[in-house]
């Protein structure tokens, strides 16, 4: 049975740990899922090359990669080589080198555009408020302000089409997130979430995003399948 446009929904999936349990849920709440991935110049390519592998996982009707190189402006330890990844943990109250200049604004408007093509009405994204790492656009301010420029900034919603911004993990703690994935048949070998992961996808171990998830699985108390490198496994 094929879905009506108002069932259509275009997915932000990065091909990380949170975008893929939020592509699962877009699913099992009955949305035909076409998964958006931004090459926006990120200091490695692996996770991006397992976002095809995660879209066919969870079931998404089209997947597809946009350009967008944010290497131009720099600012970020994740699009400027000579930036450090920060490796001694999420510190409270402080924004990180690795939080790159209105990456998500960017990209949404992009999946806003997609949307626009496609005739939905959706958009999917994986922010989050709890265990993220202070990022000012994972937090609820931010989606509703950004839902609100969508539904006035678009040819669907002043025809009367409103559109919505799903946050849908924005505030379940990581080990929530997990069990949440798991629950809807995640397969999270298949995701890359390190910041600075090598050729092969393995992780580094201490970057924030590998402490955020590597305590994730610990806390839901279920198996870690991350790949990491053989230093980190040393380290552990």
């Amino acid at each position: 049975m094929s879905l009506s446009p108002a069932r259509t929904a275009v997915v932000l999936l990065s091909g990380g740990l949170d975008s893929a349990t939020v592509a699962a849920i877009a699913r099992e709440q009955g949305f035909a899922v076409h998964a958006l991935s931004v090459r926006y110049g990120q200091r490695h390519g692996a996770e991006l090359d397992a976002a095809p592998r995660v879209a066919a996982q969870v079931g998404a009707t089209s997947h597809r990669v946009v350009d967008v190189d944010l290497r131009a402006f720099g600012g970020s330890a994740l699009t400027d080589a000579a930036i450090a990844v920060p490796t001694d943990g999420v510190v409270a109250g402080t924004i990180p080198s690795t939080y790159v200049p209105a990456r998500n604004t960017i990209l949404l408007a992009l999946a806003l555009a997609h949307a626009e093509v496609l005739g939905a009405r959706d958009l999917f994204y994986g922010a989050n408020a709890v265990d993220y790492s202070g990022y000012p656009d994972c937090r609820p301010e931010f989606v509703l302000a950004f839902e609100a420029l969508a539904n006035v900034a678009t040819r669907a919603a002043v025809e009367g089409s409103r559109l919505t911004v799903h946050a849908p993990i924005l505030r379940m703690t990581k080990s929530a997130i997990v069990r949440e994935g798991l629950r809807l048949g995640v397969d999270f070998a298949q995701t890359v979430s390190c910041y600075q992961a090598d050729a092969d996808g393995r992780a580094c171990g201490v970057c924030d995003a590998c402490r955020l998830r590597r305590d994730g699985f610990a806390q839901a108390g279920v198996p870690d399948p991350t790949r990491y490198t053989s230093a980190a496994v040393r380290r552990a």
